[in-house]
């Protein structure tokens, strides 16, 4: 049986076999039998097989843009900056891994106490098709680095992406069984998570694919971190400094077509600067054009399916129906999977555009009277992700910050990413943390020993 991709841009169609029992079954043995080595190897000796990895992203960095591309539309700048990222990471935890599993000692009454962070065997990832490459080495490079080993099942639209990165783990020398490739589908998946062997699965994706993945794991008592959805709100403040925050609202909302869980979504303006931001904001929007994601010139990448495309536009027309005015585009393009920059201003609750998380090329406008009712629409919401401040008083910008319920909020700044520094959500956003020195600990056990 096989699953058919489409180029978002070109139309091409090409397919990909998704794989029998038999072959399942040969990927979880590999990682079974791997494990007890690779987590014997050592830190050091990890550490350089991750190094190697990142070289060997870098040498292969033209061909893994170009299957990014093909497969899920992103511009081709954007796959170039998201594989050098991917390979910084394995480099940051080749360089602090071992810091950040040393034992840590505890004052007690015994002789000798402390904690310890032990590898806990293979762990499934469940990976999306909007960041193909960083997305698995997020999870990757901590998990590879802890002494586990990993499998990963990709979205069905990014095939070519698992195995390029299967590649590239191949020819950097990672031992057999360290990292295996698996193309199933959802009910595979579910087994998989059940299978004894599997100790844990960490997923990014929709909230629907985090209840199910978290009911699989919860029944069989499988730890798991989720990074769900996000409807981040983008705070401006009457003292916000425009020639930095409307340049910073064109690329947190548009950058990869809009399709990014930190993206800045609902854009929170208090009335008294309102007009002359939504007025800037969609001038430099209107810039944005659609158009060959290979083309450096190219503003504005398609979406990466046509289902994704019409189920944002049903968002819109809802709430253009609910009496949202459009601003700025807000009709899909000539093309399947083309929608143009949009926004929507005047966005209340009960709307979509409020209520719902918009994953595309679409942001929605909220106006506020005053700070306090914009901290109030910033928590208005099921999502907890990311959200962003702008003021030009940093401390009124950090106790702003302090009250929005999320997993980061970034004061003059877009919400981005940051191997230095952990990532998750709260509320529907997920549970859990990926990056930095938690990321690497969530799926370790976190070992007390006692010696008196």
């Amino acid at each position: 049986m096989s699953v058919e991709n489409r180029d978002p841009w070109t139309g091409e169609v090409r397919r990909h076999a998704k794989q029998s029992a038999a072959e399942v079954e040969r990927v979880l043995a590999a990682a079974d039998k791997a494990f007890p080595g690779w987590a014997r190897l050592g830190v050091a000796r990890r550490g350089d097989g991750l190094r190697k990895v990142a070289a060997a992203l870098r040498a292969r960095k033209d061909g893994i843009a170009t299957v990014m591309t093909a497969e899920m539309g992103k511009l081709r700048r954007e796959a170039l900056t998201e594989i050098e990222k991917s390979a910084a990471a394995c480099e940051y935890y080749a360089d602090h891994a071992a810091r950040y599993l040393e034992d840590t000692a505890v004052r007690t009454e015994a002789k000798r106490s402390f904690v310890s962070y032990e590898p806990i065997g293979p762990v499934l990832a469940v990976m999306p098709w909007n960041f193909p490459v960083w997305q698995v080495f997020r999870f990757l490079a901590p998990c590879l680095m802890a002494g586990n080993v990993a499998l990963l099942k990709h979205a069905t639209n990014v095939p070519r992406c698992a195995d390029v990165i299967k590649a590239v783990l191949d020819e950097a020398g990672i031992p057999a069984g360290v990292f295996g490739v698996l193309h199933i589908d959802n009910e595979q998946a579910a087994a998989v998570i059940g299978d004894p062997r599997v100790k844990a699965v960490s997923l990014t994706g929709s909230e629907r694919a985090g209840r199910s993945v978290a009911a699989t794991a919860g029944q069989h008592l499988k730890k798991c971190v989720l990074e769900l959805g996000g409807s981040d709100p983008f705070v401006v403040l009457e003292d916000a400094d425009l020639d930095k925050a409307v340049p910073a609202a064109v690329q947190s909302r548009f950058g990869n077509a809009g399709q990014t869980c930190i993206a800045a979504k609902r854009f929170i303006v208090v009335a008294a600067i309102a007009e002359e931001f939504v007025r800037r904001f969609t001038e430099a929007s209107a810039k944005l054009a659609v158009g060959d994601p290979n083309d450096d010139a190219t503003g504005l990448a398609p979406m990466a399916r046509a289902d994704l495309r019409d189920e944002l536009h049903k968002q819109v027309e809802a709430s253009l129906a609910a009496g949202a005015k459009a601003a700025l585009g807000c009709a899909p393009g000539a093309g399947d999977t083309h929608y143009p920059a949009s926004i929507l201003d005047h966005v209340r609750p009960g709307m979509p555009a409020y209520d719902q998380e918009l994953f595309g090329p679409v942001a929605s406008i909220l106006r506020a009277k005053d700070e306090a009712e914009a901290v109030a629409m910033a928590n208005d919401t099921a999502f907890g992700l990311g959200a962003s401040v702008w003021t030009q008083d940093r401390d009124r910008g950090e106790a702003v910050a302090r009250k929005i319920v999320a997993g980061a909020c970034f004061v003059n700044a877009i919400v981005r990413s940051d191997v230095r520094l952990p990532f998750g959500g709260t509320k529907a956003s997920g549970f859990g943390r990926e990056l930095a020195e938690h990321g690497i600990h969530e799926f370790t056990n976190i070992k007390t020993v006692y010696v008196d």
